[in-house]
């Protein structure tokens, strides 16, 4: 696909995904019942809306299967398996646990993917009305402003860290809790903005134990074209399952590795 292409593409998306925020997401903020899905995880009408309508409005775009987070195992392996020509990858509510709470940390996540690969990415976050974005080989940006919006610090100890715990190892979750090699930490519960975050350099460093397909697809483009760096817990991050990747990772190259390194040291 030609780069004016892709780039009129990215802009039908960004639509698409503030309309659908508008119409289906926000005006349920606070005021949605919610059920738990059979791996406890919550769900809300809003979930179910927010895809319905990007299930309809994306190959609209771009004539191709849709594999949204909402879906059946089975639903999904199938739009991965036809979708080796084009894909797109939905997250409709990423934090749907804040959602429900109150708390203003979710986003709508949408990636369109080509061969496997990621070529566009956006991921909204509706109450801030941020909009991150991403085209391969074109650089990351936040509302049209380049990513970063600051340099992240150069030394491990005065980083801010995303850490997500639940997913980590039982002994390097422990040594993160009573040694951290950094600053400080936060934990927002939301993956798909937590990627953004650490490409504006909010987030001076990353790591979480596990996330799914439709958690960093668009996020970890979105980093990439900030000119982060991005890998497993167990090496490289492309070579793990498709399905659920750990991450590591930071907008600093330097960073990057002093993180990875001290991962590894820690018996990650």
């Amino acid at each position: 696909m030609l780069l004016p292409a892709r780039l009129n593409m990215l802009e039908e998306v960004k639509a698409l995904v503030r309309e659908v925020a508008q119409r289906e997401v926000t005006p349920r903020f606070l005021k949605v019942a919610h059920s738990h899905k059979a791996d406890g995880s919550l769900f809300t009408e809003a979930d179910a809306l927010a895809q319905a309508a990007l299930e309809v409005g994306l190959p609209r775009i771009r004539d191709v299967p849709v594999l949204g987070e909402e879906m059946t195992e089975r639903e999904q392996q199938d739009a991965w398996g036809a979708g080796r020509e084009g894909l797109w990858c939905v997250d409709p509510i990423d934090g749907t646990s804040n959602f429900v709470a109150g708390v203003p940390y979710f986003a709508i996540s949408v990636a369109y993917l080509y061969k496997g690969e990621r070529q566009l990415g956006v991921v909204y976050d509706p109450i801030a009305d941020e909009m991150f974005s991403a085209v391969r080989g074109q650089g990351a940006h936040l509302n049209g402003t380049p990513l970063p919006l600051r340099p992240p610090v150069q030394d491990l100890r005065r980083a801010l860290a995303g850490v997500e715990m639940k997913r980590i190892d039982r002994e390097l979750a422990g040594r993160l809790a009573s040694w951290p090699p950094y600053a400080s930490q936060r934990n927002f519960g939301a993956s798909t903005l937590d990627w953004c975050y650490t490409a504006a350099g909010r987030f001076d460093i990353y790591v979480h134990g596990g996330q799914k397909l439709w958690d960093y697809a668009a996020g970890a483009l979105i980093l990439e074209e900030a000119g982060g760096r991005l890998a497993s817990l167990t090496g490289s991050f492309d070579i793990a399952s498709v399905w659920e990747r750990s991450v590591v990772a930071s907008v600093s190259p330097d960073l990057f590795e002093q993180w990875r390194d001290w991962l590894k040291a820690a018996g990650a």
